[in-house]
């Protein structure tokens, strides 16, 4: 299996609507590794990295996130995989 990695930003109403847990949901459901924190500016960062479908998967459901969630941008970075992110958590 080829490992690729994403570094994504989601901007928009999505801090304070459980963006992170579900993102850490999802990202387990799609044995994706890697991680999603809060940024000081009302943002959400994540890595996402593992199986093109998983992370493609993950990418995809930034743009909706969790019900309550509006999201109005997703920048996605493509970046060589680590390998150091055998799981997927919430950092701070």
């Amino acid at each position: 299996m080829e490992t690729t990695r994403a570094h994504v930003i989601v901007t928009g109403t999505v801090q304070g609507v459980n963006f992170r847990a579900t993102c850490r949901d999802q990202a387990r459901l799609a044995k994706v590794g890697g991680w999603v924190k809060n940024l000081p500016d009302g943002s959400v960062e994540a890595i996402f990295e593992g199986s093109q479908a998983g992370v493609q998967r993950m990418i995809s459901w930034c743009y909706s996130g969790p019900i309550h969630a509006k999201v109005q941008h997703v920048e996605v970075a493509w970046q060589e995989p680590t390998h150091r992110e055998p799981t997927f958590d919430i950092a701070w």
